[in-house]
């Protein structure tokens, strides 16, 4: 994989379009526009693609504003590395106090600072919450609450503009500054006797309602459901007899309390008694969060109290790396309110402000993207093409554009475009941020076409029908493919 990226880093050359490549763009053009035009009926796509150095060769649809999924991701992550050494700077790990709470009595205080890496697994390695329940088990063998808090961060815990059923599945689920395994449990379903019932072993933090029905065959048909705000999942469907163990994540409304109720649990194993309740501490969203009502200057921060222990804060760097390769929401979410947090208190908006800031510095006009939210769940979002491939053209400028582009996916090879461009020309030869949405698909980046030169593009399909979306997908790549071929 290593060779792969710094043979394409070695490849990036600012080579200048000639008069042959404007001729071959225009023989090129009405070519690729038919072959868009067998894909799904009533498909909208757009299609941007330049040199290096951004002048144009392709454009289909150059303006039109797409919903863009994952493609967000890259203007987040890009946000976040133009200042990723302050950012660094003022990270901070989790923490853990004892609060007094009268009688001689203490509370276990669970502090959130928005570390997207926080787990608790069994084999967790490093960021574990196991050291923290360790620091208080040292001080103490008796507490009362054990209480999470999450107030480094406004309480928005979902973007603006996500589908509702989304917020069940681990894609959409709830966004906190205490995060702990990736705010998610899970179950796994092994299947019976046929007519029977599977057995299923999930985290107790649910109640599991098990309908589902083991069935001949190898075939898995499972449907989990659960409300928000409830702690009950329904389980029907059937699973193959012959099938293999399913694991299945269910999401988080609340995962300052997932946190605290974990860390109550280690606390128990360690020996340490707990007379309390689980606890909350949260932040509503106040006027002073909005900065169109409170002008430019930011909003007070909420102060940081001493900590008996704290975790250091993982590189920021790596996490990036998670967001593109592996299209990691809840991170990317996670990383636009650190943005907030540095530029005022943590609001998405404060996040949404910076974000315009940067596009502005790098010329890319304010028509050209409107972002609800950092991952690219929201269905408010829309960018152009144009405006995408500019963006990618200005961070292959930056000094951490090499950096940056080592966090894409690599086509046939790894994250989300491991199964992608297989057997063709672009395998390994494609760095680029899928996305994927209902009714949506984006693809943009960088490609080595035929002669050598990297290309950058921006590919967005919208508003294909019911169940074609993999159709539309497939048309892109070979668009893409002919493309690489004739430049």
């Amino acid at each position: 994989m290593h060779r792969a990226i710094l043979s394409f880093a070695l490849l990036l050359s600012g080579a200048p379009a000639t008069a042959a490549d404007t001729s071959t763009a225009a023989t090129l053009q009405p070519a690729i526009e038919a072959l868009l035009a067998t894909g799904p009926p009533g498909t909208r796509y757009g299609l941007v693609v330049t040199t290096l150095a951004g002048e144009p060769l392709l454009a289909i649809a150059p303006d039109g504003r797409f919903i863009p999924a994952s493609n967000t991701k890259m203007f987040t992550t890009a946000l976040a590395y133009a200042d990723i050494a302050a950012l660094q700077e003022a990270a901070a790990g989790t923490g853990v106090r004892l609060e007094p709470a009268g009688g001689g009595r203490s509370d276990v205080v669970l502090h959130g600072r928005g570390d997207a890496q926080l787990a608790s697994t069994p084999d967790c390695a490093s960021d574990c919450l196991q050291t923290l329940a360790d620091a208080v088990a040292a001080r103490t063998r008796r507490v009362r609450d054990v209480v999470g808090d999450d107030s480094w961060f406004p309480a928005e815990r979902w973007g603006l503009g996500m589908s509702w059923n989304n917020i069940q599945s681990r894609y959409g689920t709830g966004i906190s500054a205490l995060t702990l395994d990736d705010n998610e449990v899970s179950a796994t379903v092994t299947p019976g006797a046929v007519g029977l019932t599977p057995l299923v072993a999930a985290s107790p933090y649910y109640r599991i309602d098990n309908r589902i029905v083991t069935v001949v065959g190898t075939a898995e048909a499972i449907a989990a459901e659960r409300a928000p705000n409830s702690d009950l999942v329904r389980l029907t469907g059937t699973l193959g007899s012959g099938a293999g163990p399913v694991t299945l994540r269910f999401s988080i409304d609340d995962p300052a309390h997932y946190a605290a109720w974990r860390l109550r649990d280690l606390l128990r194993a360690r020996g340490v008694t707990v007379t309390g309740a689980i606890a909350t501490r949260h932040r509503p969203l106040a006027p002073s969060d909005d900065p169109a009502v409170r002008g430019t200057a930011p909003a007070p921060r909420p102060p940081l109290p001493d900590m008996l222990a704290s975790l250091p804060a993982p590189p920021l760097a790596a996490d990036m790396r998670i967001i593109n390769k592996q299209s990691q929401n809840l991170h990317a979410e996670l990383l636009l309110r650190r943005v907030a947090r540095q530029a005022g208190s943590g609001p998405v908006a404060d996040g949404r402000a910076a974000l315009q800031r940067l596009m502005a510095t790098a010329g890319i006009p304010a028509t050209g993207f409107t972002l609800a939210d950092g991952s690219g769940m929201s269905s408010y979002n829309r960018v152009t093409p144009r405006a995408t491939a500019a963006l990618l053209v200005w961070i292959a400028r930056q000094p951490w554009g090499d950096a940056w582009r080592e966090t894409l996916p690599i086509a046939g090879q790894d994250g989300t475009l491991r199964s992608r461009f297989k057997g063709t020309p672009l395998e390994g030869k494609l760095l680029a941020k899928t996305g994927s949405l209902n009714a949506a698909r984006a693809v943009s980046g960088y490609l080595v076409a035929k002669s050598g030169r990297t290309l950058i593009f921006s590919a967005l399909a919208n508003d294909m029908p019911e169940g074609a979306d993999g159709q539309a997908t497939a048309v892109v790549d070979k668009a893409l493919v002919a493309i690489a071929d004739a430049l």
